[in-house]
C-alpha cells in the first residue's frame, strides 16, 4: 500500500495531495483521512452515503418524496414520568446525606 501511495505521488495529477508525504502512516491503525473529518479527503464519499441512507430511511418510514424548496419537520412527544427513577432516587438521597454531614461536620467546626 505504501508502495501503491509513493508511485501515485510521482503521477503529476496527484501531485498536489502529497501523498509521498502522507504514506509512512498507512500502516498506523489507519490513514489520516479516516480519523480526522477536518482534512480528509473523503468529504464526498461521505455526503453520498448519508444522501443515501436518507433516502433509505425516508422510503423505509414511506414518507412522501422530499421537495427540496421546504423544511420538514418531524416531532413526536410522549410523557415518560416525573421525578426520579428508583435507583437515581437512591443515588440522589446518598448525595443529600452525604453534603448534610459535611455542613453538619463544618457548622460544628470541623476542618
Amino acid at each position: 500500500m505504501i508502495r501503491s501511495w509513493w508511485e501515485l505521488g510521482k503521477c503529476p495529477e496527484f501531485a498536489g495531495l502529497k501523498f509521498w508525504k502522507w504514506a509512512h502512516m498507512l500502516g498506523f491503525r489507519g490513514h489520516f483521512s479516516t480519523k480526522s473529518r477536518c482534512y480528509s479527503t473523503l468529504g464526498a464519499l461521505r455526503d453520498a452515503r448519508r444522501a443515501w441512507r436518507t433516502e433509505q430511511a425516508r422510503a423505509h418510514a414511506g414518507l412522501p418524496d422530499l421537495d427540496p424548496s421546504t423544511t420538514l419537520v418531524i416531532g413526536h412527544w410522549a410523557y415518560h414520568g416525573s421525578g426520579y427513577s428508583p435507583g437515581t432516587e437512591l443515588l440522589a438521597a446518598a448525595v443529600w446525606h452525604r453534603r448534610e454531614l459535611e455542613r453538619q461536620f463544618t457548622a460544628e467546626g470541623g476542618c
